[in-house]
């Protein structure tokens, strides 16, 4: 059990934690939240031993094996997967005795690998790999060929590898597309040890833990509970306070509004119904949120042509390289669309294309359903009043850095009197002094606020949104999904926070297999599929991992009829086990009396005349225990050769 006792932790003069007290019981599922700031990065340093308290004692079972992600990566050249491995250093110690064991310890270690079913830890680890999104020729490829965020995701994976007993993960889907976060949820469901998260993606902590330790005021709280049951009680809380009441109120009917709206608009299909529940679960959370820096709306767009974007025929690619083809889609104010697929297919290379940054490929040559060969020209417009407002990660990096958020902000609009301005950077949190400066030194978050902030107030009527979650808390989260609810023109997003896909789109549409095309379900018809499409990957995995180590007349057994053939080999293995050991003794006791032998040998006394008789009979025990010795080694070599023969079969 994890016991922190009456612990202090300061940062310069700040306290970010006063006398706190709390115990997590072995197994627990606990999700760490608190704003920005408050000490929830410190506490982990802390559980990992790499930051004292200032006060009190921090108590963890010293037998724990704790695993968290490393921030950094070896630019090495051992493939993905051999990295990967990395993480189970009991697998990787025994392989290291293999290497050199014989005998009896060769019989001790392949006992000790099945027993920790070290068998299958490199399809266990290529199972890891291949979930969080690696493909089957990039689990080979050298750790240094892979960029930063795809090296936080090996350094994921090696985490997960590890036999822990704690495992602390900090914001671990950060760089993970949705299929991964789908996975990763699975996994974590699954895992046995104890569990302490830092998310700000809800779906995900909902789906995860079973308590919430809030950090508020320098003080931890231990809810019971997901983070939608936290989140209800501390709006109760929140609600018995006069202050707060009239306020939340206001919220709720902000929310409803949206949801009322919605409802008479919804069709009947599966994800418009998705999301009308959704909604109706904000009102709830806006609650919550009364107390939140973050307060913003998108403005009317100044003009909202009928058709915005008519994309026919096209084919999106780098080179003469397509990633997809003969894309159709048309965008309507009012339309909300959500891109999902696997890793790599091509949601981002779409959402380029339709803000302009990337061309069509003028002509494709494909099959029709005769199979005939035909070209498809591009028949795309846009209307002449098109405007689009484009958010991707890369944004962040071409900002201006000498500039302060009111610089930036003035540069899009010279006439604005400095006081709006301000205000409105504040409902995007940059407040007081923050505004003035400069943006160099701003975190990941606070970039992509100032980025969302640039972008709203240009008035767009076609948003397109690729994780614009990355980097934003909770809080932020919050404020962009209700921001995007009064949205009037189309949008399309690109996202694996589930949270802001379920109440801000009504349509889903799926990038794969080179092809883009209507998903017929919701969100968690998705996850579903998602989840079935890993479960067989992983047992396909295991099956070639053991498989691997049959010969052809066994693969036609029932797993039933493979398990006791195993258990037969095992059987028999034993005897053998036994015979080693008797001969290896046999052998210590013969060498022992030889050296003994020899010693005497070595005595310049034993040459005189008067022990010749004593010398000759020294010589014949020598004689007869070396033919002795050598038939005893022999048997043992052939008893080692017949074991390593039998365990190569168990293996």
């Amino acid at each position: 059990m994890i016991v922190l006792s009456d612990v202090t932790l300061r940062r310069g003069p700040q306290k970010l934690l006063s006398d706190v007290s709390i115990s997590v019981h072995p197994g627990y599922k606990v999700g760490l939240t608190g704003a920005n700031g408050t000490g929830k990065s410190s506490l982990f340093a802390m559980l990992r031993g790499e930051l004292g308290q200032d006060e009190g004692t921090v108590s963890i079972p010293p037998n724990w094996v704790v695993a968290h992600v490393a921030q950094e990566t070896p630019a090495t050249t051992i493939s993905a997967l051999q990295y990967a491995l990395q993480g189970d250093t009991e697998y990787i110690d025994l392989h290291k005795q293999l290497e050199d064991a014989e005998g009896a310890l060769l019989g001790e270690l392949h006992g000790r690998l099945d027993a920790i079913d070290g068998y299958t830890t490199e399809s266990r680890a290529a199972t890891l790999l291949h979930g969080l999104g690696f493909s089957q020729e990039q689990i080979n490829n050298p750790v240094d060929s892979f960029s930063g965020g795809w090296r936080m995701r090996l350094n994921l994976a090696q985490a997960l590898m590890c036999r822990s007993d704690l495992l602390l993960l900090d914001e671990p889907t950060n760089h993970l597309d949705l299929d991964a976060v789908i996975w990763l949820q699975s996994w974590l469901v699954q895992y046995e040890g104890t569990l302490i998260l830092i998310s700000h993606d809800r779906e995900f902590l909902d789906a995860v833990v079973k308590h919430v330790a809030h950090i508020e005021h320098a003080k931890v709280t231990l809810y019971t509970g997901n983070y939608t049951a936290f989140e209800k009680i501390r709006a109760e809380r929140l609600a018995q306070q006069q202050s707060a009441y009239e306020k939340q109120q206001r919220e709720k009917a902000h929310m409803q509004k949206y949801v009322d709206r919605f409802r008479a608009q919804a069709t009947k299909a599966k994800q418009a119904q998705s999301r009308l529940k959704a909604l109706g679960r904000m009102e709830e959370i806006s609650a919550a949120q009364v107390d939140s820096p973050f307060h913003f709306k998108f403005f009317d767009p100044e003009k909202l042509p009928e058709r915005l974007l008519n994309v026919v025929n096209a084919s999106i690619g780098y080179g003469d390289k397509i990633i997809v083809k003969n894309v159709k889609m048309q965008l309507m104010p009012g339309q909300r669309i959500g891109l999902i697929g696997p890793n790599g297919a091509g949601k981002s290379t779409l959402i380029k294309y339709l803000a302009g940054e990337l061309q069509s490929i003028a002509t494709n040559t494909c099959e029709d359903k005769e199979g005939d060969k035909e070209n498809k020209e591009d028949e795309s417009w846009e209307a002449q009043d098109l405007k689009i407002g484009y958010f991707a990660q890369h944004q962040l990096e071409q900002l201006r850095v000498d500039l302060t958020a009111l610089q930036q902000l003035r540069a899009l609009d010279k006439e604005a009197r400095e006081q709006d301005l301000r205000n409105y950077l504040g409902g995007f949190g940059f407040k007081g002094e923050r505004v003035d400066e400069p943006v160099e030194p701003f975190s990941g978050g606070e970039k992509a606020r100032l980025v969302l902030a640039l972008l709203v107030y240009q008035k767009p009527n076609l948003l397109l949104l690729d994780e614009p979650t990355n980097h934003l808390d909770l809080q932020m989260r919050h404020a962009l999904s209700v921001a995007l609810q009064g949205f009037a023109g189309a949008m399309v997003i690109v996202s694996h926070d589930r949270h802001l896909l379920k109440t801000v789109t009504d349509e889903l549409v799926i990038v794969h297999d080179g092809k883009a095309e209507e998903f017929d379900g919701d969100l968690d018809d998705y996850a579903k599929f998602i989840n079935e499409s890993n479960k067989q990957l992983a047992s396909a995995s295991k099956e070639a991992a053991l498989g691997d180590n049959q010969d052809d007349s066994e693969k036609g057994l029932s797993k039933k009829e493979q398990r006791q053939l195993e258990a037969q080999r095992r059987k028999q293995l034993q005897p053998l086990l036994n015979q080693l050991k008797k001969a290896e003794k046999e052998l210590d006791d013969l060498s022992t009396k030889q050296a003994e032998l020899e010693k005497q040998l070595s005595d310049p006394d034993i040459y005189q005349e008067e022990n010749k008789q004593k010398l000759k009979s020294l010589v014949l025990d020598k004689s007869e225990l070396d033919k002795k010795l050598e038939a005893v080694e022999m048997q043992w070599m052939e008893i080692s050769e017949e074991y390593e023969s039998a365990a190569a079969q168990i293996v």
